[in-house]
């Protein structure tokens, strides 16, 4: 295990160095004792990087927050009386102060009834998880002195996720935790305590009084960790995921034909996953990974000849995230762009398969927009056989098409595509007003570009349209 006090004075931990002296000099001067605690501790024991910083104060936590602003050049802080909590918006990172407190809770709600000021250690017992319960004193003659009453550090050695006290109480106190365990899980590659696992399964229906919003965020987190799929196994197996996302819990155990997935639907959900983590940082081609094939289950049947078939669960699959989006309280921008993504992804793959011209790229390029690297970049993590010599073949199909689209780009730039014969030319050309007849005329020269049975210039385009006005 990492030595704290060498770590905290590496460069990269100098800002939260210098406010922790500061604090701990301040509380020296009150007679009161203040320490970081949470997950700062943690990530510095695993010296990994460090958002925010979190303080505890056994004391008037608002109070020495006021004192720690003024002296850090902060002029205002955000006070949360009924919690005695209070944020201090600094430059680098955001600053929380607390009281240290016990908290109490009332069946059917995750806001504590009841708060009051408590000793260090009553104040780490509330805590999710051990490894997010250890403290460390600031003070000037305990500097870097660690408080582990939970055994927080043999945790992070044994990479496994334990809570401070029964399991039971904590994960009914604050549901919510449960989608914690998985999300640390998939962050830092730990397992579950058994008594934890236990746990969840036994209170997992107690998330439903957890808002759509917070179970949302955590969500996110999950798929936004190194491998998300370890996150998602522990809500499948707990029962979390058939509460949260029964679209997607209901593909456990779900075959389908092996030609191009060797897995059943959720461990091939999982694998894209997985691959979209690996190839990219952004998140929502991960959401889009989790959900590309969430119509294969209402639209799986089996065909004498060809084994399991999943017509039309592109289509299918689209319509069904409209309602999904309004259940996760998901942006329109998010929700519409899993959409799309969920609506084309099996149109590379079709490309690839069938042969590359310029009318089919054209066509994908303008359906995908801006999005088209995303689709592209999901296609290749959809690839999960294990057959090398395949895996070889359909990624340079991609490559393929991907070559093709910069052909066309290059001719066309069918990116930015629209009609070049615009609505007030049409209208002088065939003596129309506004109206229907002028949307279907550019749509027709649109349609006639992107078959290529036009070029995508000006000339050619009115041209074809003083024909259809012949006919």
């Amino acid at each position: 295990m990492n030595n704290i006090k060498k770590i905290i004075n590496l460069d990269k931990y100098k800002p939260i160095f210098d406010i922790a002296k500061k604090a701990g000099k301040l509380a020296y001067e009150d007679n009161i004792r203040v320490y970081i605690v949470g997950g700062v501790v943690r990530d510095l024991i695993l010296d990994k990087d460090i958002q925010d910083l979190d303080l505890m104060v056994e004391g008037d936590g608002i109070s020495f927050a006021k004192k720690l602003a003024g002296e850090i050049g902060i002029k205002k802080i955000v006070p949360f009386n009924k919690f005695g909590t209070a944020l201090i918006p600094h430059r680098a990172f955001q600053i929380e102060i607390a009281s240290s407190r016990s908290e109490t809770y009332e069946k059917g709600s995750r806001s504590p009834s009841k708060v009051e000021f408590a000793s260090l250690e009553q104040d780490l017992e509330r805590r999710d998880f051990t490894i997010n319960a250890m403290a460390m004193d600031i003070h000037p003659d305990q500097f870097g002195k660690i408080y582990d009453p939970f055994k927080g550090k043999d945790n992070l050695n044994d990479k496994l996720l334990k809570t401070p006290l029964d399991p039971e109480q904590t994960f009914s106190d604050d549901p919510l935790r449960m989608m914690r365990a998985a999300h640390f899980a998939s962050k830092l590659n730990f397992k579950l305590d058994s008594a934890c696992r236990t746990a969840i399964k036994n209170q997992a229906k107690k998330i439903d009084i957890v808002s759509w919003e917070r179970i949302r965020d955590e969500l996110i987190k999950i798929l936004s960790t190194p491998k998300p799929s370890i996150g998602l196994v522990i809500m499948q197996k707990t029962g979390l995921l058939k509460t949260v996302f029964p679209e997607i819990d209901v593909m456990y155990d779900m075959d389908q034909s092996p030609e191009w997935h060797h897995k059943d639907i959720f461990a091939h959900t999982l694998q894209v996953v997985d691959n979209a983590a690996k190839l990219t940082n952004k998140m929502e081609i991960r959401f889009a990974a989790l959900v590309h094939d969430i119509a294969k289950p209402p639209t799986r049947r089996i065909d004498p000849k060809r084994g399991y078939t999943f017509h039309g669960h592109d289509a299918i699959g689209e319509r069904m995230l409209h309602k999904v989006s309004k259940r996760l309280r998901l942006s329109n921008q998010l929700s519409n762009y899993l959409k799309k993504l969920t609506l084309l992804h099996l149109r590379p793959i079709a490309l690839a398969k069938n042969g590359v011209t310029d009318s089919a790229v054209r066509r994908l390029m303008v359906s995908a927009g801006s999005e088209i690297d995303d689709l592209m970049t999901l296609c290749r993590a959809d690839i999960t056989t294990k057959n090398p010599k395949l895996v070889k073949r359909y990624l340079r199909n991609f490559d393929l098409v991907e070559d093709r689209m910069k052909v066309v780009l290059n001719k066309d730039s069918a990116k930015k595509f629209q009609s070049p014969v615009r609505g007030l030319e049409i209208m002088k050309i065939f003596n129309i007003k506004e109206g229907k007849k002028v949307g279907e005329l550019k749509k027709s020269i649109e349609d006639a570009i992107l078959d290529g049975v036009i070029n995508n210039t000006y000339e050619d385009a009115k041209q074809f349209l003083l024909e259809q006005k012949e006919k």
